[in-house]
């Protein structure tokens, strides 16, 4: 499987803004493959939010992702599923899914990248590459060399993810990944949608010098 984008976007519910309408406005603002992020709603709400997510990214031939909720991805018929380390196994979960829906694996250092690469992931999750407040791993700041490193250790595609934004999310394709990753960027932008096209026009930018 091939990402479509440089940019994947997590439409977080964790802000401000209701999640249904920011991912209307990063669908609108040119993402093409977006993960749908709501840490703190129940399943009801989740699945309700999940549906009407679902409906604009096929209006948008966007590809969506559910963040650790399978039962939830498949309510939706979502594109797949992105997991953490403590989620539903990666084994159980493509029994589940099936073989043509997407499963991502967020890892943070080589040992779990290699782990789920070799258990079947279509792409892994990286970070948090930079400092980042927004999404709590437990582990410090990962960097650009491990991130090289990765890269050389896995063939699927890598999602770099963790204080990126357009000054520095072309630093993390040439250190080897595949696409970027951003939730407080675009959660927390006035504009969502003109967050999402500055971070565009800036992989566009540095690919085509």
């Amino acid at each position: 499987m091939t990402l479509p984008s440089r940019l994947y976007a997590i439409a977080d519910g964790g802000g401000r803004r209701d999640v249904v309408e920011l991912t209307a406005a990063l669908l609108a603002g040119g993402v093409r493959i977006l993960q749908l992020r709501w840490k703190d709603a129940g399943a009801g709400a989740f699945a309700a939010a999940a549906l009407e997510c679902r409906r604009l990214t096929r209006e948008h031939d966007a590809l969506l992702l559910i963040n650790d909720r399978v039962d939830v991805a498949l309510a939706c018929a979502a594109d797949g599923v992105h997991l953490g380390q403590s989620d539903l196994p990666l084994g159980a979960a493509r029994r589940l899914l099936g073989e043509r829906r997407w499963i991502g694996v967020s890892t943070h250092d080589l040992e779990q990248a290699r782990a789920a690469a070799a258990g079947g992931a279509d792409y892994i999750g990286f970070g948090p590459l930079f400092a980042t407040g927004t999404k709590a791993t437990g582990y410090p700041p990962r960097g650009l060399q491990l991130l090289r490193e990765v890269r050389r250790a896995v063939a699927v595609p890598i999602v770099a993810i963790g204080g990126i934004d357009a000054r520095c999310a072309h630093d993390a394709i040439e250190a080897g990944a595949d696409a970027v990753a951003s939730i407080s960027m675009l959660r927390d932008a006035a504009d969502p949608a003109a967050a999402a096209r500055e971070l565009l026009g800036a992989l566009a930018e540095r690919e085509s010098s």
